[in-house]
């Protein structure tokens, strides 16, 4: 199975395209820039989803939904807006079609031109203000924490399977708040929770940051991120949190009654992930055999493979496989029984190790007259034999162990591929070499930062939080810089 694989340091583009499509998370469609995601990513994304959802709901957040369609007229009310998703945009013209009567098929019915265009959403900040106007008119009304997961459509021009496609799955929160410091402190709170989810769920760590004013979000006052880095060295913005001030509600006229009886524009936030998580996923983790998924969001954690000659053994497998099967469940472990006779034990084991399932149990005949089984984790490949007594505590621990080492491995990796550098010439060769974050210094000037992307095709990836405050000299300019950021190459 993993010679079907093209291994990373010979492809790494192709390395992950074979994983996803091989690993059967996702299929290309018959629409241009667009996937089907198949059965098994899309409970990976459930599971992303649904612990996400829980960690917005404790924060308060309840989830809510809006039209997919927008009015042209909306877009074009917040000026940045407009700018930032123009070229993306997909637009409705009309809405009907006819037999053409020269024998064509199909078209337009050119008298079912709507009156005013519709955008499909690629993001909804405008149909939501416009929206919210009606929701809102005092300060009883504040503050508004709304999430709504949904399909979005931004027309990419080259695509790639989860990382880049037309239409994408997400969640996009969007609040509404009385004061300029509780939509701050509501973005920050938002950004934290995400690197949470990632680090503790995807096992993958981050830096926070915050985008320079180049790279924010079209309409925000300021972009807070989260970057990864990925095993070529490139980094992947794995979320975002916005603080979009008043724009939104003073395009859309959002006001609302002050305590102190004054009419004041609303203060916005918006913040979201994608299915683009399921991408860093893959390229974080996963080596030349296939897939290498977290525990805590793999669509399936413990497959049991019999090893079995004759309907006897079999029989006597499945019966002493049952009550194991039961205490791991009853643990909230996810656990696959794989008794099906058309496949042999070895292309099974090849299955889910491309699979990425955490921890693979094999029984046999003479197993269970020793009382044993032997396990294979996915992480480091390594096979134990373990005994029968006590397999469900064992299970549970494994787990959590291959979390740890996961997020542990994708740190040290990420620790040791932030460089700092301090002359150009070795900034451009450690992009070649090495790739990861180089920690440099900046003007601080959009003039330099485009000059600087366009020389190596690095951008900088954040202005992390907290960044220590140290003079020095711009690695372009040679002009005065009061910090380090961090650039990368990025997907």
């Amino acid at each position: 199975m993993s010679k079907e694989i093209t291994s990373r340091q010979e492809d790494y583009a192709q390395w992950y395209n074979d994983l996803v499509l091989k690993g059967g998370l996702a299929d290309y469609s018959a629409v241009r820039g667009c996937m089907v995601i198949k059965p098994y990513g899309f409970t990976l994304w459930e599971n992303m989803r649904d612990q996400l959802d829980r960690m917005f709901k404790e924060t308060g957040h309840v989830n809510a939904y809006f039209p997919l369609f927008i009015p042209k007229s909306f877009l074009s009310k917040e000026a940045a807006h407009v700018e930032g998703f123009a070229k993306e945009c997909a637009v409705v013209t009309h809405y009907r079609l006819k037999n053409d009567p020269n024998g064509g098929g199909v078209v337009v019915d050119p008298e079912a031109k709507l009156e005013e265009e519709l955008i499909v959403r690629p993001t909804s900040e405008t149909i939501i203000w416009n929206t919210y106007k009606d929701w809102i008119q005092s300060y009883r009304d504040l503050p508004i924490l709304v999430n709504q997961w949904a399909n979005v459509v931004r027309w990419e021009m080259r695509t790639r399977l989860f990382l880049r496609t037309a239409e994408f799955l997400w969640q996009e929160g969007h609040t509404a708040h009385a004061t300029s410091q509780e939509a701050v402190d509501e973005t920050t709170k938002m950004l934290e929770v995400y690197a949470s989810f990632v680090e503790e769920f995807m096992a993958l760590p981050v830096i926070k940051g915050v985008k320079t004013e180049s790279e924010r979000f079209a309409g925000a006052e300021e972009t807070y991120c989260i970057e990864a880095l990925m095993q070529d060295g490139k980094a992947l913005q794995a979320g975002t949190s916005h603080f979009l001030g008043q724009n939104f509600a003073k395009a859309f006229d959002v006001k609302f009654l002050s305590k102190e009886n004054k009419l004041e524009y609303v203060w916005a936030t918006s913040w979201g992930v994608s299915t683009r998580l399921i991408g860093a996923l893959v390229m974080a983790h996963s080596d030349d055999q296939g897939l290498v998924l977290p525990p805590k969001i793999a669509p399936l954690q413990v497959v049991i493979v019999p090893i079995f000659k004759g309907e006897e053994q079999k029989a006597q497998i499945s019966e002493k496989v049952a009550p194991i099967i039961a205490a791991l469940k009853a643990k909230g472990i996810s656990v696959k029984f794989d008794d099906n006779d058309n496949s042999r034990p070895g292309w099974k084991f090849a299955e889910y190790e491309l699979k990425g399932v955490p921890v693979r149990i094999a029984i046999g005949a003479r197993d269970i007259e020793n009382n044993v089984v032997e396990i294979a984790r996915r992480d480091t490949r390594e096979k134990t034999s373990v005994s029968m007594e006590g397999l469900t505590d064992y299970v549970s621990s494994l787990l959590d162990e291959i979390q740890e080492n996961m997020y542990n491995r994708a740190k040290e990796y990420r620790d040791s591929h932030i460089t700092e550098v301090n002359e150009w010439a070795e900034f451009e060769r450690l992009l070649d070499e090495k790739g990861g974050f180089l920690s440099a210094h900046w003007d601080g000037t959009p003039e330099t930062e485009e000059a600087i992307k366009e020389k190596t095709k690095a951008t900088i990836r954040c202005i992390p939080l907290n960044n220590v405050q140290e003079p020095g000299k711009c690695i372009l300019t040679g002009n005065p810089s009061i910090q380090r950021v961090l650039f990368a190459r990025a997907y």
